[in-house]
């Protein structure tokens, strides 16, 4: 998962973890739920841009919005927290029939979207909403030149680390 196995992975997930916050930081902000809804921000009385909408265009509006979210919630499971591998040794699956074996590797996926759905859901309750100046310093000041500094450190690691030459 988190930069591969035993003590030879722990420089990586050093460098993967806040990766993945600043991803999940971002996919909030990409998809405008809040603390970053800042186009819905602009009028408090209603829900901004949507007020045009009803019935059937809100609601593919919305499906939309939310298929959104779970994407996002996708990629950060599989990008950063080992997709559909289970965060625990699995040698019994090998006794398991092939069929069983997926519907429990998509348990995990689906165990996994949901986490981070609900995460969505509780930084939209405990964050405040920030202002354009400061969602515009966070990621030209804060997240660009950390993630460069990420692929930077991931590639010399790669490259000049202790597994060097190895492919994985």
């Amino acid at each position: 998962m988190l930069g591969g196995g035993g003590w030879a992975g722990l420089p990586m997930a050093l460098i993967m973890i806040p990766m993945a916050v600043i991803f999940f930081i971002s996919s909030l902000a990409e998809t405008n739920r809040p603390p970053f809804d800042l186009p819905e921000a602009e009028s408090e009385l209603v829900a901004g841009y949507q007020v045009e909408y009803s019935s059937t265009p809100y609601l593919l509006f919305m499906i939309g919005e939310y298929t959104a979210i779970v994407l996002m919630c996708a990629l950060i499971s599989i990008l950063f927290f080992g997709g559909w591998e289970a965060p625990f040794p699995t040698p019994f699956l090998a006794s398991w029939p092939p069929t069983l074996a997926s519907f429990f590797g998509l348990f995990w996926f689906a165990a996994k979207i949901l986490f981070f759905f609900f995460l969505f859901a509780v930084v939209k309750a405990v964050v405040p909403r920030y202002r354009y100046d400061q969602l515009m310093r966070l990621g030209w000041k804060v997240f660009l030149p950390t993630s460069l500094a990420a692929v930077v450190a991931v590639a010399a690691y790669k490259v000049f680390g202790p597994l060097h030459g190895v492919s994985s």
